[in-house]
């Protein structure tokens, strides 16, 4: 079926160094994670490069369901991205990018594209309820990014 595209970008006022080594510290999917979400690491090995894995439990139990990925494309202080083993879609590949602007700041973009379970009627029904889930979780992800980075004010 067909495959459907979300990017989310935020201006912050950090060096995409800096940026990236925040998204790569531990904890960084725990602090990116909102509340509302139920999502468990079932298991993380190996960071965010190339061939680390992430198994995910998403969802209320006991219906939650598996969600396995793996990470790729490692670039350190650009990118790296996260791509669909085993889970909920029939394709998921999210590419995690910070791009310089200057010495303290850059942006970042999320950019994410899947393909839901279900032929044409997933594609027809399902689209609009995953983006809109993706639009609030990314919302919540690049709020918490901007303040790590915010200054504080005198």
């Amino acid at each position: 079926m067909r495959r459907i595209t979300f990017v989310a970008t935020t201006p912050l006022p950090a060096s995409a160094d800096a940026v990236f080594d925040w998204h790569e510290a531990p904890g960084a999917f725990e602090r990116l994670t909102p509340p509302w979400e139920r999502v468990r690491v079932v298991r993380h090995v190996g960071g965010i490069r190339d061939g680390a894995q992430v198994w995910l439990r998403v969802g209320p139990a006991p219906f939650s369901l598996r969600w396995d990925l793996e990470h790729r494309d490692y670039r350190h202080g650009r990118s790296f991205t996260d791509v669909q083993v085993a889970g909920p879609f029939r394709y998921w590949k999210h590419v995690h990018r910070m791009i310089p602007q200057g010495p303290d700041s850059s942006v970042l973009e999320d950019a994410i594209e899947y393909e839901l379970p279900f032929g044409a009627i997933g594609w027809l029904v399902g689209r609009f309820f995953v983006q809109r889930k993706l639009k609030r979780l990314f919302a919540f992800r690049h709020a918490v990014s901007r303040q790590a980075f915010e200054r504080p004010r005198a």
